[in-house]
């Protein structure tokens, strides 16, 4: 009698480690009068992506969304003050390659039917980890997820790495000069006294695109 050869394990596990494990992270570290700024550059320097960037408020939404907008970048901010009717047409044309970019809060994104979603932007890290990785699990395998962290959300970042059980790379973006408080674009009432970045870490420049 043959021994019967055993196939390999196709089963996939969304636990925290195993989604990590599968899926490209990067930090990029920014002072929060600064992100607006560090994000445009960032997707003006990198390829056209389909790309859903998610915020902690619906003020956050659209005041990125105009900052953008104002930098030549065509977005849609969607959350929970647009009909529902607006949130379809919205993701529709983002399913449709229509439109590239999506800024929202974690509990529209939860509600949205998006597809080929490339990229996820945590332009705010969550307080909750359980909602990094439900954003991590849209891009899973197939996408990457990059972070924007500031000093005072450092913590929430610990914990993530502390759950992936490993450190998520950090990477700079090249050329960006931080503009300072008086080019900042969200509300001064959302800061809140900064303590020092954490130490450095790893540090990849990321290349201009060429023209």
């Amino acid at each position: 009698m043959s021994e019967r050869i055993k196939k390999p394990s196709t089963k996939k596990y969304y636990d925290d480690v195993s989604v990590g494990k599968r899926t490209k992270q990067i930090v990029y570290l920014a002072e929060e009068e600064d992100k607006a700024a560090m994000f445009a550059q960032f997707i003006k320097s990198g390829d056209r992506k389909q790309t859903v960037v998610v915020v902690r408020s619906k003020r956050r939404a659209d005041e990125l969304c105009a900052y953008l907008k104002s930098q030549e970048i065509i977005t849609t901010a969607i959350h929970g003050n647009h009909r529902a009717q607006q949130i379809e047409e919205a993701a529709k044309a983002f399913n449709a390659s229509e439109l590239n970019i999506i800024i929202t809060t974690d509990m529209i994104l939860q509600a949205l039917d998006l597809k080929n979603i490339q990229t996820i932007i945590n332009y705010d890290l969550p307080s909750e980890h359980e909602r990094y990785f439900s954003r991590l699990i849209l891009v899973d395998e197939v996408g990457e997820s990059i972070s924007f962290v500031s000093a005072e959300e450092e913590g929430y970042l610990s914990i993530i790495e502390m759950r992936l059980k490993d450190e998520i790379p950090q990477e700079e973006i090249e050329g960006f000069v931080a503009a300072g408080d008086d080019k900042a674009v969200h509300s001064v009432k959302e800061r809140k006294k900064k303590p020092r970045h954490r130490k450095q870490r790893l540090k990849k420049p990321r290349k201009a695109k060429e023209e």
